[in-house]
């Protein structure tokens, strides 16, 4: 009696511990035939989470300034003439005092080759690339609602026409939403206020 009930009870326990041994080794690192260790693969709900995640991170992460992408832009060129000589219609443009008493606001501007500029309260901003006095400026320039860091290329030509002075205004490299703004910036922001600040418009007859 004692000897059979002790098989039984070695063999209920055998299998017992076979049991826990089976529960316990889910999920680790088991060997295998060759000796190489294998991961437990994860499970479908593991791996859509991690899909998930990377799905949302890509549509919320903001481009990198590097990337360099590219916008439509367009050209156009614009044409005034005012009541002054070519010099004075140089210095309404680089000099701050004056580009402060036509646009009405604070202004800072460098009006040297590689200077800075902001007017118009932060609106407006951009760098003199070339300056010949009296006769031409190369601006970059931009409104702080375009892209960051794009700029547009201004070139202002002027030309002594006698009693006035012809200026021509070529824009390069404007967003092509922008540029009725654009346009409509450079008559109103510049040319009717140089106008009507400093006397230089149209004659009346």
């Amino acid at each position: 009696m004692k000897k059979e009930g002790a098989k039984k009870v070695r063999a209920a326990l055998g299998s017992y511990v076979d049991h826990l041994k089976s529960e316990f080794t889910q999920g680790m690192i088991l060997p295998t035939a060759n000796g190489v260790a294998s991961k437990p693969q994860p499970s479908q709900t593991q791996t859509k989470v991690k899909v998930d995640k990377t799905q949302i991170g890509s549509c919320v992460s903001a481009p990198s300034p590097s990337t360099g992408v590219k916008i439509p832009t367009c050209k156009f060129s614009l044409k005034e003439t005012f009541l002054t000589s070519p010099d004075e219609l140089y210095r309404t443009f680089i000099n701050q005092d004056m580009v402060q008493a036509f646009t009405h606001t604070a202004a800072v501007v460098d009006g040297d080759k590689g200077g800075k500029f902001q007017l118009l309260e932060g609106s407006v901003n951009g760098e003199f690339l070339e300056l010949v006095p009296d006769e031409k400026i190369v601006m970059k320039w931009r409104f702080k609602t375009w892209p960051c860091e794009h700029y547009a290329t201004i070139t202002l030509n002027m030309k002594d026409r006698g009693n006035e002075t012809e200026l021509k205004v070529e824009c390069k490299g404007v967003p092509t939403v922008e540029e009725d703004r654009t346009k409509e910036g450079w008559k109103r922001h510049y040319f009717e206020a140089i106008k009507q600040t400093f006397g230089f418009g149209a004659r009346l007859y």
